[in-house]
């Protein structure tokens, strides 16, 4: 199957950077995820598109805003659809905050909200861009299936999906089902069995993508104003994680752009990917089938990653802000 990293390393060589859309329910990781790809040279963010998740979609589409005024992201932002395809909404105040990125205060949003839905951003950007787009999923699925289905004729322009979401081990929201893919299973389903790329970064890598404390101190040392407010969501999201346990932040949505820009860095492996969109105990599983039982692998899946080189490139990603004037809160 075709893997993104060839289409970024043809892209290291060229010097020519991958038009990318990122469509997120941000939240501290997808924020810090959105701080990744706009430090790199290898994106050209052509376009931010909300969905509901994290927190309601009202609350992640002024979040996306007012990062992307952090970040001096320059690409029009759009709101997706407010609730997931069937199923009723899921939100996750409990870890992100009733604003759904509590911590640090960030900057008033700059410009107008593209008077478009997210599905016509989309799909304008696509039918614009002379070169196939990468979609990345920081949050529910729902705009990209949403996409899918009202323009299949599109689907040639669209290069690949990288996904943050699902486990092929385990659950986060249930026992057997991580979040993102919980809040909307149909949606999950139709980005896999779409036949187009997907590289799927789940709880089997992102739980070992962990940020420990001295970490945020390297990064607030930095001392610009990005890396000051990357220090603060750290600390606001292990304060949380650490009540569980964990020893430090597991930064899941940041790997679904890590993987793509350093996939050296990540083990991956094909398989194919099934979502349970059924069951008691078992809807929004991702079913991993490695023994060809369910048909051809259609997934790249993430398993593990280099904590070290991760941590790593984000103290890196967070001086490419060196010089940038943030906007006044």
């Amino acid at each position: 199957m075709f893997d993104l990293s060839t289409l970024f390393a043809a892209a290291r060589a060229s010097g020519r950077a991958v038009p990318v859309i990122l469509d997120g329910d941000p939240g501290h990781d997808d924020a810090i995820g959105w701080m990744l790809a706009k430090a790199s040279p290898l994106l050209d963010i052509r376009a931010v598109t909300s969905c509901a998740g994290n927190q309601t979609l009202e609350k992640t589409t002024y979040n996306a805003r007012r990062i992307c005024a952090l970040l001096g992201i320059d690409a029009p932002i759009a709101m997706g659809l407010h609730h997931p395809l069937l199923s009723d909404p899921i939100t996750a105040g409990n870890i992100h905050g009733q604003s759904g990125l509590d911590g640090p205060r960030l900057p008033e949003p700059v410009g107008e909200l593209s008077p478009l839905t997210a599905v016509e951003l989309m799909a304008k950007v696509l039918r614009e861009s002379a070169e196939p787009v990468v979609i990345v999923v920081t949050g529910p699925e729902t705009n990209v299936a949403a996409l899918l289905l009202a323009h299949p004729e599109l689907k040639p322009k669209i290069a690949g999906i990288s996904v943050m979401g699902g486990g092929i081990a385990y659950g986060n929201w249930t026992a057997a089902a991580e979040f993102n893919i919980l809040v909307d299973p149909e949606a999950a389903e139709i980005v896999f069995s779409s036949g187009l790329p997907v590289q799927m970064c789940g709880l089997d890598v992102t739980e070992r993508a962990l940020i420990f404390p001295e970490d945020f101190e390297r990064i607030r040392a930095v001392d610009n104003g990005v890396a000051r407010v990357v220090a603060e969501w750290l600390d606001f999201f292990y304060r949380f994680h650490r009540t569980l346990g964990y020893a430090g932040a597991p930064v899941h949505d940041p790997c679904a752009i890590a993987s793509l820009l350093h996939p050296e860095l990540f083990t991956i492996r094909e398989m194919h990917v099934a979502i349970e969109t059924r069951g008691e105990y078992c809807r929004g599983t991702t079913v991993g089938d490695t023994s060809g039982r369910l048909g051809p692998a259609n997934a790249r899946c993430v398993m593990d990653v280099d904590r070290d080189g991760f941590a790593a490139l984000l103290l890196d990603a967070v001086k490419a802000y060196n010089g940038w004037e943030v906007p006044q809160a």
